[in-house]
């Protein structure tokens, strides 16, 4: 795929902190295991102590994918997938909650029942496919998002975004960003920081949190968040009255 990053609008906040890695990569070529495995953390290890790599998928036809990950390190990776290549970015930018993710999906794989996860893998897929982590110093700020209060959180509480962070970890947002639209819904971890944290601080944290049992046990410990309604996001136009009273986007909460 010729120049595959004019796809990307690096410009876009939702690539912050992603931007450093695809800069790394060569524009002219798609790149496969052999190149995102020179991006991960030196030394990085899963929870089991495997060492992390990238491995075609073509090479492990029919595996179990995060038994397969658990066991071995290897991350199943399809030739010219966005969506592979962001999962890959995702594990760069978040080694450790990663790893944390499917150490949990691997404790949990013989808990199904009638063919079913249960909640804590669904609240796991949620968050690696369609997650973003929204921290914030301001409790009036997660409580309305949490509420599905749309007015208070992105037109009363906007001055709170700028001390707040948004920090996209599902692969798939990524992915849709290539062709956003206004409707573009994820599912937020919303955690209150009354002090900021860096990345990989905030990373092991979470991952700890995970491994202990005290983070996300259900998909109702994550809150639907309209992307578009975070200040500075959308690009289409002005995010004024109109913008957010189109309740096609921003839904009231359920009765």
């Amino acid at each position: 795929m010729q120049d595959w990053k004019a796809h990307i609008d690096l410009e876009h906040p939702c690539w912050e902190g992603y931007r450093v890695y695809l800069n790394r990569l060569p524009a002219d070529v798609f790149p496969g295991p052999a190149a995102l495995d020179r991006l991960l953390l030196p030394g990085l290890k899963n929870a089991a102590g495997k060492p992390v790599r990238f491995r075609p998928a073509a090479e492990l036809p029919g595996v179990a994918y995060e038994q397969h990950i658990h066991e071995t390190g290897e991350v199943s990776t399809r030739e010219n997938s966005w969506h592979d290549l962001f999962n890959a970015l995702a594990w760069c930018r978040f080694p450790s909650l990663k790893s944390a993710m499917n150490a949990v999906h691997y404790q949990n794989l013989g808990a199904e029942k009638d063919g079913r996860r249960g909640g804590q893998r669904d609240a796991l897929t949620l968050l690696d496919e369609s997650g973003v982590v929204v921290t914030s110093p301001n409790e009036q700020l997660l409580k309305a998002l949490y509420k599905r209060d749309w007015q208070a959180a992105f037109v009363d509480y906007r001055d709170a975004w700028a001390g707040s962070g948004v920090l996209v970890c599902g692969h798939a947002i990524l992915e849709k960003f290539l062709q956003p639209y206004k409707s573009m819904t994820a599912h937020a971890l919303c955690l209150h920081l009354p002090q900021p944290m860096c990345v990989s601080e905030l990373d092991a944290a979470l991952a700890d949190a995970l491994l202990e049992g005290t983070l996300l046990r259900t998909p109702k410990d994550l809150s639907p968040l309209p992307l578009m309604g975070i200040p500075g996001w959308w690009t289409g136009g002005v995010q004024d009255a109109g913008f957010y009273a189109d309740k096609t986007v921003f839904r009231p909460p359920p009765d």
